[in-house]
């Protein structure tokens, strides 16, 4: 699996939730796409554009568990937010709450900040703290914050910072018995669990398809329950906006674009199936429960939840003790050439890798060796 990956085989890469990692099969498909539209521009863009991204868009519902007229691609999470949070802006009055957690993704913070400054809003970060307990517990613990005043609950699927899984579904749930729209950050979940959308009941969810589920950068999607698609607008208005137009006809068209990372969706989706991903899941979180036992019999530090998968798939936030993060990171590059995020959190110092079907045992052994020689004289 390894040589089917254009990763530089002169590093040891943990760190495929960061930007994913193409395979090289699907970044050839990706090509294809953009030597056909490069081929016939007019004929591609003009005339067969349309509905090559509907039957890309109808796979990827399928393998999301959900309708096809519910989806709209757009190039990543972030964008996703945007046009939930740009659609209800004008909803928004001084005195109202939006409700989230203080574990957020940060781009998706700076947005809630701006919303914020533009009307008024309340931004509620509720704190989690490490390490959560169960999830029965953290339910309750959030929902504590919900006032008459919440209009929108705002939360990760799983977390980018802490890589834990939060209970969205049991969330959404209670949200949608009061009428509090939900809108959810998956930005890490697809390809790395199960994503069932109609299950999961979100009022809105976004997601991307270039971390792992290992398709091109700049593939992602968001998710419109049915009762909220005429709410939604795009960030670009184009030709596709008029009135009483559908969300798909409203938001997909945005002008001149490459749009074959969408095109690509599906043979992504086919290399997942081809190579069993339900076992590379299980792999990738074995190894992390592995790496997270080794390190916490050298560090001596609990870990931030129990070994379920519930709380983490393939990837994985880990404590580590006192000591000079960045040079920690410099050196593990430098002169271990190990990719690996290593950064304070909330007064947690911790180290998150990323376990990919390309990872070996040996990739392991060498990141836990490195890591136990280094602290060893590094550790305050």
């Amino acid at each position: 699996m390894k040589d089917l990956f254009l990763l530089n085989p002169d590093v040891i890469f943990f760190n495929h939730g960061s930007f994913g990692a193409c395979p090289r099969p699907v970044f050839e498909a990706y090509h294809r796409w953009q030597r056909e539209l490069e081929w016939e521009p007019i004929d591609f863009l003009g005339r067969r554009q349309e509905s090559l991204i509907a039957a890309a868009r109808e796979r990827l519902a399928e393998y999301l568990h959900t309708t096809e007229s519910n989806l709209l691609f757009v190039t990543n999470a972030t964008t996703g937010m945007n046009t939930v949070a740009r659609s209800f802006m004008q909803d928004f009055q001084p005195g109202d709450e939006l409700l989230t957690t203080n574990h957020e993704y940060g781009a998706v913070d700076k947005m809630w900040d701006y919303i914020s400054s533009k009307t008024g809003l309340k931004i509620v970060r509720h704190e989690i703290p490490l390490p959560v307990t169960t999830r029965e517990e953290l339910i309750e613990a959030f929902w504590a914050d919900v006032t008459p005043n919440t209009r929108m609950i705002s939360i990760s699927h799983v977390t980018s910072a802490t890589a834990l899984a939060f209970p969205i579904k049991e969330i959404c749930a209670r949200a949608r018995a009061v009428g509090i729209p939900t809108v959810i950050d998956g930005a890490h979940a697809p390809g790395q669990m199960l994503v069932d959308l109609d299950d999961i009941g979100a009022d809105f969810y976004t997601g991307n398809c270039h971390k792992w589920m290992c398709a091109p950068k700049g593939s992602g999607f968001l998710y419109v329950r049915p009762e909220w698609h005429d709410k939604i607008d795009p960030l670009v208005i184009s030709h596709g906006w008029i009135p009483g137009s559908t969300l798909i006809d409203r938001c997909q068209w945005q002008g001149t674009r490459d749009t074959s990372a969408y095109l690509t969706v599906p043979n992504a989706i086919d290399f997942m199936q081809e190579h069993n991903w339900e076992a590379v899941r299980q792999r990738g979180h074995d190894m992390a429960v592995d790496f997270s036992q080794r390190m916490t019999a050298i560090t001596e530090i609990d870990p931030f939840s129990p070994y379920s998968t519930e709380w983490f798939s393939q990837l994985i936030a880990v404590p580590l003790p006192d000591c000079d993060l960045p040079e920690l990171a410099r050196r593990m590059y430098e002169d271990h050439h190990i990719v690996v995020p290593i950064f304070p959190w909330n007064g947690h110092n911790q180290i998150r890798v990323s376990f990919q079907v390309y990872n070996t045992p040996e990739e392991v052994d060498t990141l836990v060796n490195t890591l136990a020689e280094l602290l060893s004289v590094m550790a305050v």
